[in-house]
């Protein structure tokens, strides 16, 4: 029997008449996936599939999973939006279908980042398909988008004198530069992630994990989650605050995968009750 495979794909978005580039990890690619049941791995803003903890997590995942580059990032063509949380999710439409229609795939698992975890929850609670998933990561997602705000004065002097502003980032160990506009911060924080209190699946089991150090996300916002999915039922939500841990859990990366590969053990035998993370498990002090 053939081992673990990784199979670089190449997805048309016929939205912009571009391609989304993605890698699927399959653990027993000799077998039809017809019918199997497969993660989706999703980047947050100015991420890329293997950025993070990402691929480390698709390498330990005992199930097949699908990370890719949405619109305009790394490898995949097409316009990078600031703001373009539509286009995000239309890339991810056009990827779920894909992978059904050419592999069989169901989707079971979303993860996602940041960006990605905001992306995946409207997605789940816009689509038929999201309605079939079972299980949850959201890993530092913003839910008060118009906190975003709160950074003005960074983009303030560009915007008065150039009408953008220039970010300059390293994405995958090459220099970015991307422009950032007015209306572009307008679509950001005008974008609903109030759409989970009413429209999130039921049966869905939740994972928040959120950084104490976080500054670019405020932890309260794991709260919010917190409070929206754990009023669900039967769906659980479980909440894991790391102390020290920074937005993108810069020297954690390992300890992240290890929290959700112990959470998932936990869906997978039903063992999932609505709290917070090891519960009566004395931590460090």
């Amino acid at each position: 029997m053939a081992g673990r495979k990784s199979t670089k794909l190449y997805i048309p978005q016929p939205a912009e008449n571009c391609t989304l580039v993605g890698v699927l990890e399959q653990l027993e690619p000799d077998k039809p996936a017809n019918g199997k049941r497969v993660a989706l791995i999703l980047h947050g803003t100015m991420g890329h599939k293997d950025y993070l903890f990402q691929k480390r997590l698709a390498m330990r995942l005992p199930l097949d999973s699908f990370r890719f580059d949405f619109r305009g990032s790394h490898e995949s063509g097409g316009q990078w939006k600031y703001g373009g949380f539509a286009e995000d999710v239309q890339d991810l439409v056009t990827v779920v279908a894909f992978l059904r229609d050419n592999y069989g795939y169901e989707i079971d698992m979303i993860v996602g980042h940041s960006r990605g975890s905001v992306v995946g929850m409207h997605w789940l609670c816009t689509s038929e398909e999201g309605k079939h998933v079972t299980a949850v990561v959201n890993v530092s997602g913003r839910y008060r988008m118009h906190r975003i705000y709160d950074k003005m004065s960074t983009y303030k002097e560009a915007f008065d004198a150039m009408g953008y502003y220039e970010w300059k980032v390293s994405v995958a160990r090459k220099q970015i530069l991307q422009r950032v506009y007015p209306k572009d911060l307008e679509e950001f924080a005008s974008w609903d992630t109030g759409i989970v209190w009413d429209n999130f699946p039921p049966m869905i089991n939740v994972l928040t994990v959120h950084g104490l150090a976080d500054d670019v996300v405020p932890v309260y916002d794991a709260v919010i989650y917190a409070r929206a999915f754990g009023s669900r039922t039967p769906g659980t939500h479980i909440l894991h605050l790391m102390e020290d841990a920074d937005h993108n859990f810069t020297g954690r990366h390992d300890e992240v995968v290890d929290i959700i590969l112990e959470w998932l053990e936990g869906h997978h035998s039903g063992a999932l009750v609505t709290g917070v993370l090891r519960t009566g498990i004395r931590g460090r002090l």
